[in-house]
């Protein structure tokens, strides 16, 4: 247990769903604060995201209250110990606008920092919106900022069908377009995890670290497909497949909400380097926004983000409609083992 300058005591929490009402209004008092025009995320979205953080990873959560039982603060960290991933933590901290600048956050990132480098991990990691308290806070602190992430929504009214269905159409010789909603084929999932490699050449960006090379399995993916499942979320997948060889040359990856939400989120998306330059990148993504138009009408819209540096994937997202509307930084904080 650790104290702010104020009087808050901060407590590693087991059981989220028993102060959930708690928990669910800092976020979301924070966040409207931060990204006033962003919709908030659901109550059953914020617990779901806890419940089930993903595959090979569990969650550390802490809570910052008064002596009077008032939390002001809360803070997750998610241990993922995938091959690539198992040194480091993603982090979120959020403390109620009515209690920024007293200390807690302070008093709670050196909790969190603690607790995940007694886990054996090396680095935190925290995404916050750029010009923002969390912006300001992270400079102050002295991590350091290791990535510039650019957020583009696409609104699927502004897309013209006609215009996807010639894109889709137009001939790609050698490759034909598969999809699949949830886990992936069984006779595609050898290929489908190599095809996941290529996400580890994409362009970063500033940080002068090597990025970690993800190493992704059959078993893997299928729980990483079921975990977005038991969030509720209808994970959808469209492969471009070599004909030669059956294998994936290249996907796209998109999550539908299933708490009601208009705004769906882009996963991943890239194509293998030996099959680069046939234009597979734009022919997946136009098959993915047909199959949510068809198959999802209450799909709004769809939010993607890029690293500022991967211009082609930016300009990929550009051809298709997709817009930048804001930006936030990935910033990492180094942590000694005890």
């Amino acid at each position: 247990m650790s104290s702010a300058s104020t009087p808050v005591s901060i407590t590693p929490v087991r059981d989220v769903p028993a102060r959930a009402a708690a928990w669910c209004a800092v976020v979301r008092a924070s966040l409207a604060a931060d990204l006033p025009d962003e919709p908030l995320p659901s109550r059953q979205r914020l617990l779901a995201r806890l419940a089930e953080p993903g595959a090979g990873s569990r969650m550390l959560t802490w809570l910052a209250a008064t002596p009077d039982g008032e939390v002001t603060a809360v803070a997750s960290a998610r241990l993922n110990d995938q091959q690539g991933r198992e040194n480091s933590a993603d982090a979120e901290l959020h403390v109620h606008p009515e209690h920024r600048r007293q200390g807690i956050g302070t008093a709670l990132l050196d909790e969190v920092a603690g607790a995940v480098a007694a886990a054996g991990r090396d680095s935190l990691v925290v995404t916050v919106p750029e010009q923002s308290p969390g912006d300001v806070f992270c400079l102050r602190r002295g991590l350091s900022r290791e990535l510039v992430l650019h957020h583009l929504l696409l609104p699927l009214s502004d897309v013209h069908r006609a215009w996807l269905d010639e894109l889709v159409t137009s001939p790609r010789p050698g490759y034909h377009l598969t999809g699949w909603d949830g886990p992936v084929p069984e006779t595609l999932a050898k290929s489908f995890a190599a095809a996941k490699d290529a996400m580890n050449d994409m362009p970063a960006g500033e940080s002068s670290a090597p990025a970690p090379r993800i190493a992704w399995t059959a078993e893997s993916l299928r729980a990483m497909a079921d975990a977005v499942t038991a969030r509720g979320d209808r994970l959808l997948t469209v492969a471009a497949v070599h004909g030669a060889t059956e294998e994936v040359a290249g996907y796209t990856e998109l999550a539908v909400p299933g708490d009601g939400a208009r705004r769906a989120q882009q996963y991943d998306t890239a194509v293998v380097p030996a099959h680069r330059g046939h234009g597979l990148g734009v022919w997946v993504k136009a098959e993915m926004l047909r199959r949510v138009h068809d198959e999802h009408p209450g799909v709004a819209e769809i939010e993607t983000d890029n690293a500022g540096a991967n211009d082609h994937m930016l300009a990929v997202n550009e051809q298709l409609g997709f817009r930048p509307y804001r930006r936030s930084y990935v910033y990492q904080l180094a942590l000694t083992r005890p």
